[in-house]
């Protein structure tokens, strides 16, 4: 009687489900070919051809980031080597117009375009934002990518569409329904192998929080959970047909997890090199007082704490007799009221080590002004863990700078590097070799930091623009066959 009731419920919901698939299969089918024949049907040039659409995911294209400079380059770039190609950009910057954004562009980065931009303004970008999902983030983000890619197909269906922001999830929907040659430029994994192993050690990390890492129970969950997102996220990243990434430490990760070694190449991203290589490089004049600057947006991530306490361990174990006095200046951008709160958050802990007196913040300031800094510091500051890249760190080498960055991600692998042999800067790990690289770096004579600062500079012309463009040309070159 059991098997009866078993088979008369599993025979019936077993047809229904292929049922309803095969009304998928259709439905998706049936959209697709409409969307190829909206495809066909849009306008062609003066020339009677219709021009090769290509299109870039940039949600955020009116921002000020390392990610729209790569974007301006990128579209730069193509426009220069291709004539029958428009550049379309899928954003969600209804606050501004297209020549305000392109204007933006121009004033912030110095890239002046060769051609118009056509601009299509997506109205749903609050599904990606990482606010309307205060737990499982990842996944809301991901999903609400889906949704906002949704919006862009049928608005503009390219010829050829590549993510620029890492939404990854948006490739399967513009290769498959929209019938796109797909692209990646990924500056950052949204699951990377480190988070998982954070996770799996029970670290107590910005992106773990404490009551996580004390539950055995919620650290299995939460493993589980970023083990299924790694394997979905590896599964909608494989349709990539060309994938670009940003340095060494990115594209280790992108090879483990989306197996797309045949097409993926780094393209480093597109550094202001020339502007920072302007400053005059000399020897010290003043030996009376030593600056040390650090760049970077006030965010967790950066571990502007370790700085602080960093210097304290400088200032306290290394000022003896009649040494100079050292400042530290932070220089980054706030870009929300948690940020400021993070801000009085540090000011807290330099009253608290004793250098209140010994530490600036600058914040939101004007380009000159971070050049003139950069210009006086003996020393360029930069400890994130795993940062991606690190554009700040180049900028710091290209200005003169001594750097002294996180022995990790991109810094160790691509940008602190010995150069013809020569050391370019130095790597330090945790509060005490920070100290100690400070004390050997502040130790060494005019002359032997100027030879370091020259090293440095003669390594970072593999950032510059016309660097960029050789190697997204010969990286992207695949989907214009």
């Amino acid at each position: 009687a059991c098997f009866r009731l078993l088979c008369s419920l599993l025979i019936p919901a077993l047809f229904l489900s292929g049922v309803l698939c095969i009304c998928l299969v259709v439905l998706l089918w049936g959209v697709r070919l409409w969307l190829q024949r909206k495809k066909q049907l849009s306008s062609a040039g003066r020339d009677g051809k219709r021009p090769l659409l290509v299109a870039f995911f940039h949600p955020y294209c009116n921002a000020g980031g390392g990610g729209e400079r790569v974007l301006w380059c990128a579209i730069r770039t193509l426009q220069k080597k291709y004539r029958n190609v428009t550049c379309v950009v899928y954003t969600g910057d209804r606050d501004a117009t297209g020549e305000e954004i392109v204007e933006g562009a121009f004033r912030r980065f110095n890239i002046k375009l060769i051609h118009p931009v056509k601009f299509v303004f997506l109205e749903k970008r609050f599904l990606v934002e990482a606010s309307l999902y205060p737990h499982f983030t990842l996944l809301g983000q991901s999903l609400g990518s889906l949704f906002l890619g949704w919006e862009a197909l049928f608005k503009c269906v390219p010829d050829i569409y590549i993510d620029s922001m890492g939404y990854a999830f948006t490739v399967p929907l513009f290769k498959y329904l929209g019938g796109c040659r797909v692209g990646c430029y990924v500056h950052y994994p949204t699951i990377s192998t480190d988070m998982l192993s954070v996770v799996r050690n029970q670290d107590t990390r910005f992106n773990n929080a404490a009551f996580i890492t004390s539950s055995p129970l919620f650290s299995k969950f939460k493993l589980v959970y970023y083990y299924f997102f790694a394997f979905m996220y590896g599964l909608v990243g494989s349709c990539s047909d060309v994938v670009m990434v940003n340095s060494s430490w990115t594209l280790n990760h992108i090879l483990s997890l989306w197996r797309t070694g045949a097409c993926t190449s780094v393209v480093y991203p597109p550094c202001d090199v020339q502007t920072f290589l302007d400053i005059p490089l000399e020897v010290e004049k003043s030996t009376s007082e030593y600056s040390i600057v650090s760049i970077g947006q006030f965010r967790p991530e950066k571990d502007h704490p370790l700085q602080i306490r960093a210097f304290a361990k400088l200032l306290k174990e290394k000022r003896v007799g009649q040494q100079p006095s050292v400042k530290l200046i932070l220089i980054g951008g706030c870009r929300n009221q948690q940020d400021e709160e993070r801000v009085n958050n540090l000011k807290c802990l330099c009253e608290e080590l004793g250098v209140s007196d010994d530490v600036m913040f600058r914040i939101n300031i004007p380009f000159e002004e971070l050049k003139r800094h950069l210009a006086k510091a003996t020393i360029g500051l930069h400890t994130m863990w795993n940062e991606h890249f690190g554009i700040g760190v180049v900028e710091c080498m290209a200005a003169g700078t001594v750097i002294l960055a996180h022995n990790s991600g991109g810094p160790k692998l691509d940008i602190v590097v010995p150069h013809e042999g020569r050391v370019t800067g130095f790597l330090a790990e945790d509060e005490d070799s920070y100290a100690e690289t400070m004390a050997f770096i502040f130790s060494l004579s005019p002359e032997k930091r100027l030879e370091i600062r020259e090293n440095a500079r003669c390594s970072v012309h593999r950032f510059s623009d016309q660097h960029f463009e050789e190697t997204f040309l010969l990286s992207v070159e695949p989907l214009f066959k």
